[in-house]
């Protein structure tokens, strides 16, 4: 691969997609600037904008006719990505693919299989949760290099340095089917990185050097991202060494599969029970298309101040569709109300998610929370992490960072910093400050190109680094004793203090890996042994060294077969520690994925 003209960041949202970009070189680098991504607007009209909607329409077979749909670089269109996806797929839901990126996380289907449209009509081609995020990250991929690599193979976007962006609570198989999207989609070398870390190291970036007056030693900072899909809570602590501030990511919150997406649904009911009162009862046909017209009604409300309502279409079920078609409208107040107090209701600090009795059958479509109150969500989290590090005391964030579209409305915003000071202790804590943010749907995109930025030594970075020593089991090589199993020594693979996003070698050293057949690795490690560093083998370990998991496994291979590696290992950005073990004979890798911080976690960190 040739060296990158371009640090790209990719938000692949939910609901929107963002991209935005700078130069890769110190000498030539700009300001970080957003790609407007060409895409359909209406029938036979293309235009670039900055944000990509995150939807997929596939249209009838009479729809195909003519030019209507081409793009520049594709002719032959039997998929709209975009605007016009989104419009059209309010009018014919049935045929419309949103929130992909929620099926990626859905471990009750195999997101490989051809699931969505979800209830799509039976003459439909389906596909996969991968595949669809697959061909909005195509879209993107495609549009790049039309408009900015047409006359220079070198600048395709495949050849630059890409920072995708995930929630920070998606799992190990979420994380590895967004990495299989993405080679799907043509980009083969990505690196993930968290959004809420993302929407950080963009306030850092339009703060400029200013942040640090914004900011104090010990101060915490909730980052709290609210997107289409999933709410996303995460803890930065400002320390302080050697006269300089540092930012330590020191808490991430579960994975909470409620958003926008819910708040839309919220919107067509509230629009529905309406409508029922005039005498129209609305099928669940024409709910689904009046949740698509909610989603784009609230998002037009949301993002122009001169707005205070929209018109909301209600699909007719006659013959005759334009017709039967009925109209209302979603209006401003109506809005705020249902999210606001709906989504974030009043509680105490102590509150924690309420969980209803399950039907004992349910539709395999997306585990939503069964509690859509964001603030009891909060709660919980903030409950989980306020303990100091000297295990005296009780903190509350100090400082609040909000990201996401469901943070545009200053209602909702207000609602939040409401509910944290009633948390405070008679008001005796400090009132908690907003770090305000240049744009609630940009930053996560302008963040990710921010951080390549920052790992080429331009920019701040938020620490991360491992709180142990971390070790894999290794086999001794010795004759077999009746009774008595080979004992098991430690390597290290990660050294205390080792930061996110860096890359290990252990390559003078070579190691036997037994494939084909069950096998089981040993994840250990250590708060005591501090100075170990990567490739040291340590033979008598017990009482220094604590066993955390164990993965079983089968790795891909003849039954049986000894095969000899090298180890590879990555801390990456997104908290996991992946072991590849690297055959000396071939080209030949397997990776095991161990994940860090929920084993931080779990102990109390």
């Amino acid at each position: 691969m040739t060296d990158p003209v371009y640090i790209i960041g990719i938000d692949l949202g939910t609901t929107n997609s963002i991209v935005a970009y700078t130069e890769a070189d110190v000498e030539s680098a700009k300001a970080i600037r957003l790609f407007r991504v060409p895409q359909l607007v209406d029938v036979g009209v293309v235009e670039p904008r900055d944000i990509l909607p995150s939807f997929i329409y596939m249209p009838a077979g009479h729809e195909l006719s003519g030019d209507g749909l081409a793009l520049p670089w594709r002719r032959e269109n039997n998929l709209i990505v975009g605007e016009f996806a989104r419009q059209r797929g309010a009018e014919v839901p049935n045929r419309l693919i949103s929130s992909s990126k929620s099926w990626l996380c859905n471990t009750l289907v195999d997101r490989n299989k051809p699931i969505l449209p979800w209830d799509g009509p039976e003459d439909i081609v389906r596909m996969s949760p991968v595949e669809a995020s697959a061909i909005i990250l195509r879209h993107i991929r495609e549009s790049w290099n039309y408009e900015m690599a047409s006359s220079d193979e070198h600048l395709r976007m495949e050849n630059q340095e890409i920072l995708l962006t995930v929630p920070a609570s998606f799992d190990a198989v979420a994380r590895e089917l967004t990495v299989q999207a993405a080679e799907t989609a043509g980009l083969p070398n990505i690196t993930l990185l968290e959004e809420p870390q993302a929407a950080f190291y963009s306030w850092i970036e339009a703060a400029g050097d200013e942040w640090r007056k914004k900011v104090e030693k010990d101060d915490m900072v909730l980052v709290c991202d609210i997107g289409g899909g999933t709410t996303d809570l995460s803890l930065i602590r400002i320390s302080e060494a050697d006269g300089e501030l540092i930012l330590e990511r020191i808490a991430v919150g579960e994975h909470l599969l409620v958003g926008g997406d819910n708040m839309d649904l919220a919107l067509a009911y509230s629009i529905a029970r309406k409508m029922a009162a005039s005498g129209s009862k609305l099928d669940p046909w024409q709910i689904r298309g009046v949740v698509q017209s909610c989603r784009n009604a609230k998002e037009q409300i949301l993002s122009a101040s001169d707005i205070s309502e929209h018109p909301v279409t209600v699909l007719g079920r006659g013959s005759s569709l334009i017709g039967g078609t009925m109209r209302t409208s979603l209006i401003q107040d109506e809005l705020e109300s249902v999210v606001v107090e709906g989504f974030f209701p009043t509680c105490e600090a102590t509150a924690l998610p309420q969980r209803q009795q399950k039907v004992g059958l349910q539709e395999a479509g997306l585990s939503y929370e069964s509690d859509p109150a964001i603030t009891r969500h909060m709660a919980k989290f903030i409950s989980q992490h306020r303990t100091d590090e000297q295990g005296a005391g009780s903190r509350l964030p100090t400082a609040i960072l909000f990201n996401g579209g469901v943070m545009k409305p200053e209602s909702v915003r207000q609602r939040i910093i409401e509910v944290l000071r009633s948390w405070q202790a008679n008001g005796a804590d400090a009132p908690i400050r907003t770090l305000d943010a240049e744009s609630f749907d940009l930053a996560v995109a302008r963040g990710a190109a921010y951080y390549g930025m920052a790992r080429r030594g331009r920019g701040i970075r938020i620490r991360g680094g491992l709180n142990k020593t971390y070790y894999v089991g290794i086999a001794a090589s010795m004759p077999a004793v009746p009774g008595m199993p080979a004992p098991v020594k430690a390597l290290c693979v990660a050294p205390f203090g080792t930061e996110e996003g860096t890359d290990i070698a252990v390559m003078d050293q070579v190691f036997t890996l037994v494939v084909g057949e069950p096998v089981r690795f040993d994840f250990l490690g250590s708060s005591i042994r501090q100075s170990d560093a990567a490739g040291s083998i340590i033979e008598d370990w017990q009482g220094e060294i604590e066993e955390i998991t164990t993965i079983e496994t089968t790795l891909d291979g003849e039954a049986g077969t000894a095969i000899r590696v090298t180890l590879e290992i990555k801390v990456t950005e997104i908290g996991t520690l992946e072991l590849w073990c690297a055959s000396v004979e071939g080209d030949r890798r397997w990776k095991l994925e161990f994940n860090v911080r929920e084993q931080e976690q779990s102990n109390g960190v």
